[in-house]
């Protein structure tokens, strides 16, 4: 079964008919490590589910210093969300950590589906509300959360993501210096 279907279906069902005419409101689209989907400024006509591969979303200030925001796996959607729905500029840089393939899925073609199929501005709506959720829990981790605890609590969750980013990129995640984290592991 496709990726994207076993995702949606994990919040509406769907016929064979239903999700044909949902992929045909997707492109797909390959890129290499270290290649952007979307950079600072730049304006954001799309959203993302993976497929295959690990992205990040972050953003880097005056000193060169990387503050990232989110990782995306299989399964997973990404984008700079508030450049995609107000279409403004990116406030953030999208990059693959790894050779990556996704789903490209247009402002456009969203409000297009959700308006047709009541079903999918369903499914949309639960997983903005699941990662706005995650979202609110991120900050509160940072804010009252050790180090050590919000290594442990990413580790728990998501095992096979150490396997899959660079340590540096880990530390930058969760707000610790390289050196930091080692001491911790």
């Amino acid at each position: 079964m496709h990726l994207l279907r076993q995702h949606i279906e994990k919040i509406v069902p769907l016929t064979d008919s239903e999700f044909d005419y949902v992929l045909s409101h997707f492109s797909t689209r390959k890129f290499r490590k270290h290649q952007f989907l979307v950079q600072e400024g730049d304006l954001v006509p799309q959203e993302f589910f993976v497929i295959k591969g690990c992205i990040k979303s972050y953003r880097m200030n005056e000193e060169g210093k990387d503050y990232i925001l989110q990782f995306a796996m299989e399964s997973w959607w990404i984008s700079d969300f508030e450049a995609y729905n107000k279409h403004t500029p990116a406030t953030l840089n999208i990059d693959c950590i790894e050779d990556s393939e996704v789903l490209c899925l247009s402002y456009e073609n969203r409000e297009k589906m959700c308006d047709e199929m009541h079903k999918m501005e369903h499914y949309f709506r639960k997983i903005s509300h699941s990662g706005y959720i995650a979202l609110q829990q991120r900050i509160l981790s940072l804010l009252s959360s050790t180090a050590k605890e919000r290594y442990d609590k990413l580790l728990s969750q998501y095992p096979t993501l150490f396997q899959r980013v660079p340590k540096s990129v880990i530390a930058a995640y969760l707000g610790v210096s390289r050196e930091t984290l080692s001491r911790m592991v």
